[in-house]
């Protein structure tokens, strides 16, 4: 990232998560857009999905993730470089998954499961992760439908989270279930957010279902073919054009609250 582009503002570390299908993967790329639209950097953008897909929406390659990383510490645990001790070695090629960009650096965490304990490596990349962090001002974090990474703890010390849903009675009750998930494992969270994404109007039946979540509706976002042909040509969200209704709609929820 160039720091001559960016400004001091708070920082905030932001979650998104929400059923697979609902958006959140766009959502995330469109605040990466709008911080850098913003001058608020350098942001790091992290893809918490093991389906990982966020660097698509970036416009970015990538070769290997945590979880690679993980596994190949564990098949070569016993043959490391002579002098150089597990954790240094871990650490060393962790880094070396960071992707830069102008404005923003991407890490993709990759899935977490495996036939082998990963406690040990997991207790690392957390440590990790709580460093390489503090030398950014926003964290954007992408998590999966599952919310495994929140479960395991490796998601931490949230500020915002958004939880995205569409007008549908499964989008919905798995928006309360994540929002009852993060407060069960006493996450250090600060404010919830629920958004529901490719709208085309208002679904009065619903409205009962949006208010059991328990989360404070941020807003909506309609349904943009412009989003949807990036999607399918498969470039990047982040040269979506300023009339995008998505663009603008997003842009809108996070200027309400302050991003």
């Amino acid at each position: 990232w160039s720091s001559d582009v960016c400004s001091s503002d708070l920082s905030y570390t932001i979650a998104v998560a929400g059923k697979g299908g609902t958006g959140k993967t766009s959502f995330s790329a469109l605040i990466v857009a709008h911080l850098l639209a913003s001058s608020r950097c350098p942001v790091l953008a992290v893809d918490a999905d093991p389906n990982s897909n966020l660097n698509e929406s970036l416009g970015l390659d990538i070769s290997r993730t945590l979880g690679d990383i993980r596994d190949e510490t564990l098949a070569k645990k016993n043959d490391l470089p002579a002098g150089m001790a597990k954790q240094q070695f871990i650490e060393y090629q962790m880094h070396d998954c960071l992707i830069e960009s102008p404005g923003f650096d991407f890490l993709a965490m990759g899935r977490t499961e495996g036939p082998d304990c990963y406690c040990y490596v997991n207790n690392l990349l957390r440590g990790y992760l709580d460093t390489l962090t503090k030398n950014y001002k926003y964290i954007v974090m992408d998590n999966e439908a599952g919310m495994e990474h929140l479960s395991r703890r490796i998601t931490r010390d949230v500020d915002i989270l958004f939880v995205i849903s569409d007008y549908s009675t499964a989008g919905l009750k798995a928006a309360a279930r994540i929002k009852d998930l993060s407060h069960a494992l006493k996450l250090n969270l600060g404010k919830s957010f629920l958004i529901i994404n490719k709208t085309d109007g208002q679904r009065d039946e619903l409205k009962s279902l949006i208010k059991k979540t328990g989360l404070s509706l941020a807003g909506t976002i309609p349904f943009d073919q412009a989003m949807m042909d990036a999607e399918i040509a498969n470039q990047p969200l982040l040269k979506l054009p300023e009339d995008s209704l998505a663009k603008k709609a997003a842009a809108e929820i996070l200027d309400s609250i302050g991003i």
